[in-house]
């Protein structure tokens, strides 16, 4: 079977992903890279139900290459982001605070300086019907710029990582600052952090504070 630990691992991070809420029901879908072949999830399959001999396997051009089932309609998104940048795993989720910011703006603003670690403020793709070259276009140009994390209008959200780990990881936080951003809303305005502001937090971060020894 090609590409079998990869298809392990979609079936792993998909059963945590319907866990934790990011997903409901066949919603949702995962990919893993490596080299020209691209493991994703099938369509029409709840993720917390996946087999990894379920989980479908094309090259970088969309061909199936291995697999009985329909690869998941997001495929032609997922290849977009692949062919912009050096991206190892996609995971694209319906969750709740994500889908409810990406209802109502055009950018998740930066109320907290983890926000970084997605790559800046995230974007909001234009809307465009799923599984449409359309909306893959949309969502590549979200992701310019270094942005590992974009919001899909009226959708849901997409993060990007060196592996599925790290890919899950991002969407997690996506998620997490997504609430935060949400409830603060209930409470009033939500301050916004400023560019000389993050980039300070950027600074302090590669170059961490050192700390004395005692000596003996």
């Amino acid at each position: 079977m090609l590409l079998a630990e990869q298809r392990r691992l979609l079936c792993e991070y998909g059963r945590r992903a319907a866990e934790t809420g990011l997903v409901v029901g066949t919603a949702g879908n995962l990919s893993v890279r490596a080299g020209d072949l691209v493991a994703v999830t099938p369509s029409g399959v709840p993720l917390d139900r996946l087999e990894p001999e379920a989980c479908p396997v094309v090259d970088v051009a969309g061909h199936l290459v291995e697999g009985a089932l329909r690869p998941s309609s997001e495929t032609p998104m997922h290849l977009a982001v692949y062919a912009s940048g050096d991206a190892g795993a996609v995971v694209h989720t319906h969750s709740v605070f994500g889908a409810v910011v990406a209802a109502t703006m055009t950018e998740l603003p930066p109320i907290h300086y983890t926000v970084l670690l997605l790559g800046g403020p995230v974007r909001v793709a234009e809307y465009a019907t799923y599984g449409t070259p359309e909306l893959a276009a949309n969502v590549r140009a979200a992701l310019e710029g270094g942005r590992r994390a974009a919001l899909l209008a009226s959708h849901g959200g997409v993060t990007l990582g060196d592996d599925l780990a790290g890919a899950f990881e991002a969407t997690r936080l996506l998620e997490w600052l997504c609430e935060v951003y949400v409830r603060a809303r209930a409470v009033g305005e939500p301050r916004v952090l400023t560019g000389e502001q993050l980039a300070a937090v950027a600074h302090r971060a590669f170059n961490p504070p050192t700390f004395p020894t005692r000596e003996d």
